[in-house]
C-alpha cells in the first residue's frame, strides 16, 4: 500500500521516521513518499522536500515567507494527487497540514494524523477542521482525549513516543569520562542548552543563553546542535567559545545537571531523562502574543511538562522574562537549592507513570494499515 507523510519540523521527522518502520513490520510492500527529513529518508521511499524548506514559526517569519509557504502547499497537493495513496498521514505541523487534509478530503483520500496539533492550547477553532476533514486522529498525552471529547471527536490514544525513545536511551550504558573526552569538556558540571531547532527560535533565545553561561564560571554549558546545522552555523551566533556536540542531545542531558531548554518536545525528553530544567519561549512579535496571552492561550501552562503534569513542575520564562538576570536566578534555585531540585524529580516521576507506553508508533502503524483495509 502507499503512505504519503508530511512533517515539517525535527521532531517530525523523528516520529514519523519510526511510525514508517512499524508500519513496515504491519506491511512489507509499503510504498513511501513524503515531505520529512534525512531520518525518514533512512527508512526509504521517496523525500520530495526537506523540512528545512519549510519550518516557519512565529508570525513574523511566517509574514515574510508566505510566498514560499503557498508554494510549498501547492507542491505537496501537486505531488500527493500524482503519487494517489492509500492514506495521507500528517504529522503535527498544523497551520500547514490542515490545509493539505482540506485538499485531500476534496480528493477523496484518506487522513491520518499522528500527534495532535496543540488545539488544545490555543487556536481551538482548528478542532472544527479537524472533525471535518481527518479521517483518523493519533494522540499522545492522556489529557487529549478528555479534550476531543468535548466537541464530540473520537480519538485514539497510543501512548507517547518520547517515552518509548527514552526508555531505550535508558537501557544504553553512559559513559561520562568517554562523552567529555570526545566532546573536550572540562571537569565543571556541564548545563545542557537546547536552544531549538529553527533560525527564528535559536535567534531569539541562544543570545540571552550564553549570557546566562557569562554569568556561572563553575559550570560549563554545552549547545545541543540541531538536526541540519553545524559548527559554523553557530560560531556566527556566538560572541564566546560555547562548545557545541551534534547528534548527542540524550547523552548530553544524561551528563548535565541542568538544563534551559526551548519549549516544544524537548522539554518533556528533559523530563523523562530526568534533568531539572527552566523553560524559555521568544518569538519574533511575541510582544503581541504576550499582550493577549489570556486571550489566545487556552491553558495555564505552554510547557509539555506542566501541561501533563496539570500543575507547575518546571518554571516557564516567556518572551519579555526571557532575560538572562531571570534564567539566571532561576538556574540558581535548580543548582543550590536542594528542596527545589527534589521536587522537580519527584514530579518528573509521577510524568513518568502517567506516560507510560507499550510502543505509540507501533500500535498507530497497526491501526493505519487495518485502517485503509477497511
Amino acid at each position: 500500500m502507499k503512505y504519503f507523510l508530511i512533517a515539517g519540523e525535527p521532531s517530525g521527522d523523528m516520529h514519523a521516521a519510526t511510525l514508517m518502520a512499524k508500519i513496515k513490520n504491519n506491511d512489507p510492500h509499503a510504498e513511501f513518499c513524503y515531505l520529512g527529513g534525512d531520518l525518514m529518508q533512512a527508512e526509504g521511499g521517496k523525500l520530495l522536500k526537506h523540512y528545512r524548506e519549510m519550518a516557519y514559526m512565529g508570525i513574523l517569519p511566517v509574514l515574510l515567507n508566505l510566498r514560499k509557504i503557498n508554494h510549498n502547499l501547492s507542491f505537496a497537493e501537486q505531488n500527493l494527487l500524482q503519487f494517489n495513496p492509500d492514506i495521507l498521514i500528517l504529522i503535527d505541523y498544523p497551520g500547514f497540514n490542515l490545509r493539505i487534509a482540506k485538499f485531500s478530503k476534496k480528493h477523496g483520500i484518506k487522513t491520518a494524523y499522528y500527534i495532535s496539533p496543540k488545539v488544545w492550547a490555543w487556536k481551538t477553532k482548528r478542532v472544527y477542521k479537524i472533525k471535518k476533514y481527518i479521517d483518523k486522529m493519533y494522540t499522545i498525552f492522556p489529557f487529549e482525549t478528555s479534550f476531543y471529547s468535548q466537541y464530540n471527536y473520537p480519538v485514539t490514544y497510543v501512548g507517547n513516543p518520547v517515552w518509548d525513545l527514552i526508555q531505550k536511551e535508558h537501557e544504553k550504558p553512559n559513559d561520562a569520562k568517554l562523552f567529555r573526552k570526545q566532546n573536550k569538556l572540562n571537569d565543571k558540571p556541564i548545563i545542557a542548552l537546547l536552544a531549538g531547532s529553527r533560525n527564528d527560535e535559536i535567534n531569539n533565545l541562544l543570545p540571552a543563553m550564553e549570557e546566562v553561561a557569562a554569568l556561572n564560571s563553575e559550570c560549563q554549558f554545552v549547545i545541543a546542535g540541531a538536526p541540519g546545522k553545524d559548527e559554523a552555523y553557530y560560531r556566527n551566533l556566538l560572541k564566546t567559545e560555547i562548545p557545541v556536540v551534534f547528534k548527542q542531545t540524550y547523552t548530553l542531558l544524561r551528563n548535565s545537571e541542568a538544563a534551559i531548554v526551548a519549549s516544544g518536545t524537548a522539554t518533556l525528553e528533559t523530563a523523562l531523562l530526568k534533568i531539572p530544567q527552566v523553560v524559555v519561549y521568544k518569538m519574533g512579535m511575541g510582544w503581541l502574543l504576550e499582550k493577549f496571552r489570556n486571550v489566545i492561550l487556552k491553558t495555564d501552562f505552554f510547557s509539555l511538562v506542566n501541561l501533563v503534569a496539570e500543575k507547575e513542575v518546571v518554571k516557564e520564562l516567556f518572551q519579555s522574562m526571557v532575560t538572562p538576570e531571570i534564567i539566571n536566578n532561576e538556574l540558581d534555585k535548580i543548582l543550590n537549592n536542594e528542596q527545589h531540585r527534589l521536587a522537580i524529580l519527584k514530579s518528573y516521576d509521577e510524568i513518568i507513570d502517567k506516560l507510560h507506553s507499550e510502543g505509540a508508533a507501533k500500535k498507530a502503524a497497526r491501526d493505519i494499515v487495518k485502517s485503509i483495509k477497511e
